[in-house]
């Protein structure tokens, strides 16, 4: 068990629907809510698992769209009311972030805020716990610190860090320097990159006084910043919330934090990587969720779904059931099959990352109610 850090809080975005994992994941049962490895619980309340030994359940706190609040409050019982910070609609993870930093310095100036996204699936709690406790060290040093992944493979899937010197900073052995953000790569060059041990996928994970990291948005966002301030000004009264919410939050411009801060801080030298040595994955799309279910196993068919009826001969891939339909499958490779009440999707692992398109095609053509 870790020993909670005192001046650190715990923040979770929770947004999105995970498009690339519809039918699965909708508007108003997005991916953070879903249990997708069989755990017995949803990756939001993994996620909040893993962050309350290090924060404590008073000091952590999430950022969601006002429609998830009673699906969240249910998944996490513990958490304070004042620590749910509900988005009118999604401005991007900047925003969301922005949000959480600015109304927490207010509270409490020097605190150091980290970011972990809902909806990831991580395994090796203590070599998470080390390197969240390295990056909290950083970040007592003044740097913006995220914690990349050792890839365990060349992936086109992911963005890379690429790291640069040592840096210096007790109880942070591993801490490096960023030398930039690297956009996802073509297939030889993430052989190359797996073949340098400097370069680490980008999991998104933020670390840094709120302070700091609201003086980048300042520098690279100066209206994002001006908004964000204005709300966190009126956030903890209840009567001038509201108003200024409606008021101020459309107006907020859409960007990643990723542009916004991380980019620009390497770019100065501002910004840390501390190597993290455990299993990570940001179940991305339905080959990614065959792959975590199966374990790696190639020829294996993966079965998601309390009440699934599934016969299968020789087939592989994954079955996603939400009915008490019986499905067959004989002979077919790396298939994927999500069945729910009003939806079908069939596709295979090659094409997961398409799945996306159906998405912005339904709501082009109008058909919204099952989105």
């Amino acid at each position: 068990m870790a020993d909670t850090l005192p001046d650190f809080y715990a923040v979770i975005p929770a947004g999105g629907i995970g498009s690339r994992l519809w039918p699965l994941s909708r508007a108003d049962a997005p991916k953070f809510l879903h249990d997708l490895t069989g755990s017995g619980q949803t990756l939001l309340r993994d996620t909040w698992d893993r962050l309350e030994p290090l924060a404590g359940s008073d000091r952590i706190a999430v950022v969601t769209g006002r429609a998830h609040r009673a699906a969240v409050e249910e998944q996490l019982p513990a958490i304070p009311d004042r620590n749910v910070f509900l988005e009118s609609d999604p401005r991007e993870s900047a925003a969301a972030i922005g949000l959480a930093a600015a109304i927490l310095v207010r509270r409490e100036p020097d605190v150091i805020i980290g970011s972990f996204a809902a909806d990831h699936v991580i395994h090796g709690t203590r070599t998470f716990e080390f390197a969240v406790q390295q990056a909290v060290a950083v970040a007592r040093a003044g740097y913006i610190c995220t914690i990349g992944i050792q890839p365990s493979e060349p992936s086109v899937g992911f963005g890379y860090i690429k790291k640069d010197g040592e840096l210096i900073v007790e109880g942070a052995p591993e801490a490096a320097v960023v030398e930039r953000f690297v956009e996802k790569p073509d297939l030889d060059t993430a052989k190359e990159y797996f073949a340098n041990r400097s370069y680490l996928w980008n999991a998104g994970m933020f670390i840094s006084r709120a302070d700091v990291l609201l003086a980048e948005i300042a520098e690279n966002a100066p209206e994002l910043h001006a908004g964000l301030i204005e709300l966190a000004e009126a956030w903890d009264d209840r009567d001038r919330r509201g108003p200024v919410v409606d008021r101020v939050w459309p107006t907020l411009p859409k960007i990643a934090i990723d542009y916004v801060v991380a980019e620009p801080a390497a770019e100065k030298g501002k910004l840390a990587v501390i190597p993290g040595h455990f299993d990570w994955d940001d179940v991305g799309d339905f080959a990614s969720l065959a792959k975590l279910n199966s374990h790696g196993r190639k020829n294996e068919l993966a079965i998601l779904g309390e009440n699934a009826r599934i016969l299968s001969d020789a087939a592989s891939g994954i079955v996603v059931s939400q009915t008490s339909r019986v499905i067959s499958l004989i002979g077919v490779k790396d298939i994927i099959v999500v069945d729910t009440d009003d939806a079908l999707l069939v596709t295979t692992s090659e094409h997961a990352q398409r799945v996306k398109g159906v998405v912005d095609a339904l709501k082009l053509t109008g058909r919204g109610d099952v989105l």
